[in-house]
């Protein structure tokens, strides 16, 4: 049976998934790079952006299995880009060029209506104006026997998690302390909402936690 996931999600020690102040300039927030250094290093990440090398081991099999085994995804509206509000025109297509890295239809949470873009690599971005569930059932449709991902960013992970309707998480935690950004569990009780640790393991940049229900 298919699973609803949230897959390779960097945070930091003091439990921020994002640094503040989103921006062009700061996709990640200020300071967020920092906490997914356990990936960008790896063989898979090297090959996604189109370059040679890369290392293998715990960080290389984590960050293969955060991209492996979905049928589509899941994204907030701040995940896709830095515009807010209604959408002024059909020119912002995401963070990731012309070959995004889904290869799967993924549906974009937004108030404001938008055609569905298809990009290279087999990329659909599908707009949902009518909430996370409808957001799911349409995902789950669209990934078959596959499961769903969540992509993030941190309030659609709380999002899906408050509604009861993860199943999986992979947290990467990163040895790196920001201060400020955006929580990832305040107000969140994961052994209420039935999650329990079933494996972890560490790496020299990031220590891997999955947690399942």
């Amino acid at each position: 049976m298919s699973k609803v996931r949230v897959g390779g999600f960097s945070i930091s020690l003091d439990g921020f998934g994002a640094g503040p102040e989103q921006s062009l300039e700061h996709p990640l927030g200020k300071r967020g790079p920092e906490l997914h250094q356990w990936m960008f290093g790896t063989r898979f990440f090297h090959t996604m952006i189109g370059k040679e090398g890369g290392s293998d081991g715990v960080d290389q099999a984590y960050a293969q299995r955060a991209m492996t085994g979905f049928g589509a995804f899941i994204l907030g509206r701040n995940m896709f880009g830095p515009v807010r509000g209604p959408w002024v025109d059909d020119s912002w297509k995401g963070w990731w060029g012309a070959n995004p890295p889904y290869h799967a239809p993924t549906f974009v949470l937004t108030h404001h209506p938008r055609d569905p873009i298809e990009m290279e690599g087999g990329t659909t971005f599908i707009f949902v104006t009518d909430g996370i569930e409808a957001a799911l059932d349409q995902a789950r449709t669209a990934a078959g026997d596959l499961d769903v991902k969540i992509g993030g960013g941190v309030e659609t992970v709380r999002q899906y998690l408050r509604a009861g309707l993860i199943d999986e998480l992979h947290y990467a935690l990163s040895p790196v302390v920001l201060g400020q950004g955006e929580a990832m569990f305040a107000g969140i009780d994961l052994p209420a909402l039935g999650f329990r640790v079933t494996e972890h393991q560490a790496s020299e940049h990031a220590t891997h936690v999955v947690l399942a229900r």
